[in-house]
């Protein structure tokens, strides 16, 4: 299982994944759910995944193929005329991947839910405005609005009400990653399948680079003082509200 969110705000897009693959009391891994592309000047492009890790990591390293060597490898991501278009090439690159495993399996009974996989693609091109997007399985998409301005894909139940009830679209990044560290600390003590390091990017409308990219670690200062300060807080948030008396 994993956690990833990306938000729009009208500064600009945050990105934010855990990294654990799978746990167990004697197996705990992780992996990278977090990639990112840039042409300075030019272009950003930042996506996210959720779901089985082989098919993830197939459909990441298509792209990077592609690339590498794009005479040789259309389309690239890195020549599409729009984020629209590169949403379409992943969708459809995820769909191909997914269908190339469902193709190799001899049993009747694998569906493909068992290669199933779900992205977040985000970024801004030249001349256009950020945009985010949500891919599904079947190749389709849907973009982040005014309406719905973030998406989350993996563990999403324990952080949404954070989310639904804090996020503003004014926000500074600053409160932004603030916000985020508190719903996927939520998450990350309600199901063990999530956990830290967290990564995170920040990317700043019209500057056409990566405004910040980091990851927080087990025992980081901040992270842990959020983390006890929430717990805190929601203690006495409950202790203030209207005591409550049978009738």
């Amino acid at each position: 299982m994993t956690y990833c969110v990306g938000m729009r705000l009208k500064k600009g897009l945050v990105f934010m994944s855990d990294t654990r693959t799978n746990a167990g009391l004697d197996n705990i891994a992780t992996a990278q759910k977090m990639h990112t592309w840039e042409v300075p000047g030019e272009r950003v492009i930042t996506l996210m995944t959720a779901g089985n890790l082989a098919t993830t990591q197939a459909v990441v390293g298509l792209i990077d193929e592609r690339l590498k060597a794009p005479l040789d490898r259309n389309p690239s991501i890195l020549d599409a005329p729009s984020m629209f278009q590169i949403a379409r090439e992943v969708g459809q690159t995820l769909k191909d991947v997914i269908a190339d495993n469902l193709s190799g399996q001899q049993e009747a009974s694998v569906t493909a839910a068992a290669f199933g996989a779900t992205m977040i693609v985000g970024g801004q091109i030249k001349g256009s405005e950020p945009r985010l997007f949500l891919i599904y399985p079947e190749g389709n998409f849907i973009e982040a609005s005014d309406d719905n301005p973030f998406f989350q894909i993996g563990e999403t139940k324990y952080g949404k009400p954070i989310l639904v009830r804090a996020y503003e679209p004014d926000m500074s990044f600053e409160d932004a990653v603030k916000l985020l560290l508190v719903s996927f600390d939520s998450t990350i003590k309600s199901n063990l399948s999530v956990g830290l390091p967290i990564d995170y990017v920040i990317y700043r409308a019209d500057e056409m680079k990566i405004g910040h990219q980091a990851r927080v670690e087990e025992g980081d200062a901040y992270y842990t003082t959020i983390s006890n300060g929430w717990g805190e807080a929601l203690k006495t948030a409950f202790g203030q509200l209207p005591e409550f008396t049978f009738g």
